[in-house]
Order: C-alpha cells, then structure tokens, then sequence
C-alpha cells in the first residue's frame, strides 16, 4: 500500500465565519460546510460528545485543502501559549504560493491578518513572508492565531520561471 495524497490539513478555530474570510481572500474556495455529531465523530477524534462545524476550504488547482473546525462540544482549548516560536514542536505553518504577494498581504491585513516580521527575499526564488491570523476584539481584544501554525506566504520571482522554463525546453 502506497500514499496516494496529502487530503486536507485541520485548523481548529474559534470564529468560522472570519477563518473562512481569511481564505477566502487568500483565495481559496468553500468547497462545502456541514455539522458533524455522533458516536462515529467521537471514535474517529477520541472525544465525547462532539457537536462541531465544518468548512472545507479548496486551493484554486484542486489538490489542497484545508479544513476548517469549531468545535461546539466539547470546547476548543489552546494547548500550547499564543505566542509559541517558530521553533515550537509541532506543525508549525502551512504554506501558499501565490501572485502579487504585496496585494496578498494587504488583503489579508483588512482581515485580521498580521505579519511576524516582514516580507523578505531568498536568494532569487522566493518573496516570503509568514502571517498570523484573525483578531477576535469581542473576546479578547487582541489577535487570536488561527493554530498555533503560521501562514507563509509566498512569491515566486522571475527569475525562478525563466530558469525553470529553459531547464524545461527541449
């Protein structure tokens, strides 16, 4: 038996509807939402009596996913502080490449988004920078993370495309 796929990755979040905004404007697609509740919910996550919302979130290309939860029953806790370092055990970011980052970014920051240090350059091959997501000022006031996972953000630069394109040509 071989891997076939990565099919989704989970985020766990307090407000839905701003998390599904936040991809959105990254430029994901809602693929579908439901609720999930029930004895096959618990056994599948190991908890009890789960009641939460799901919103499946789809890259532009079809390939990726990402899933969005709230869990209602029982409620989401934070296992590690707000500001953990990127050095942190665990996943720590999910990663997107995208067109015209500087618009990206400032899209992203009209919903909540905020940037960990700024938008750097590697080498010739990437404009990158990492976000966190979603301020929550009913509960807290502050910026409340997706996940304890960043978003990275990248670009390819020209340079890339043009090298890989005469690597490519016969």
């Amino acid at each position: 038996m071989t891997l076939q796929r990565m099919d989704n990755v989970l985020i766990v979040v307090e407000n839905l509807k701003a998390a599904k905004a936040f991809f959105a404007e990254l430029g994901m697609e809602l693929e579908g939402e439901t609720q999930v509740e029930g004895p096959w919910v618990d056994s599948s996550v190991g908890l009890n009596d789960v009641r939460a919302d799901i919103a499946m979130m789809r890259t532009p290309d079809g390939h990726g996913r990402v899933e969005l939860t709230k869990f209602h029953t029982p409620p989401a806790v934070r296992a590690e502080p707000e500001s953990a370092p990127a050095n942190a055990l665990g996943i720590r970011r999910i990663m997107f490449t995208v067109e015209g980052i500087d618009d990206v970014v400032a899209r992203l920051r009209s919903h909540g988004g905020e940037l960990l240090g700024e938008i750097a350059r590697y080498q010739d091959v990437y404009r990158l920078c990492s976000c966190v997501a979603l301020r929550d000022h009913h509960r807290t006031g502050g910026a409340t993370q997706l996940s304890p996972a960043s978003t990275r953000i990248a670009e390819r630069t020209s340079w890339v495309t043009r090298a890989s394109q005469r690597a490519t040509s016969p």
